[in-house]
């Protein structure tokens, strides 16, 4: 996103969605799919408990590289 100078506020929640997109639809399948006491559906829990420190290290690099994303729009240039 720092080549298309978005900024940060945008930036960051897109990233977010993108990581996260699927994966209560995963469970949602494999739970209709399979059962509720399947292997899948346990597979699939264990992802989203995975998610969460996933979910957290991606909030920490979008706070590390917030200096990436700080542009005027207007000017194209950063305000920093």
């Amino acid at each position: 996103m720092h080549f298309f100078k978005v900024q940060h506020n945008i930036a960051s929640p897109g990233a977010l969605i993108g990581a996260s997109n699927f994966f209560e639809l995963a469970v949602a399948t494999a739970i209709a799919l399979y059962g509720p006491s399947s292997g899948a559906a346990l597979a699939t829990v264990v992802g989203v408990l995975v998610e969460v420190p996933v979910m957290l290290s991606v909030c920490r690099v979008c706070n590390l590289t917030k200096s990436w994303f700080e542009f005027d729009i207007s000017k194209g240039v950063k305000t920093a």
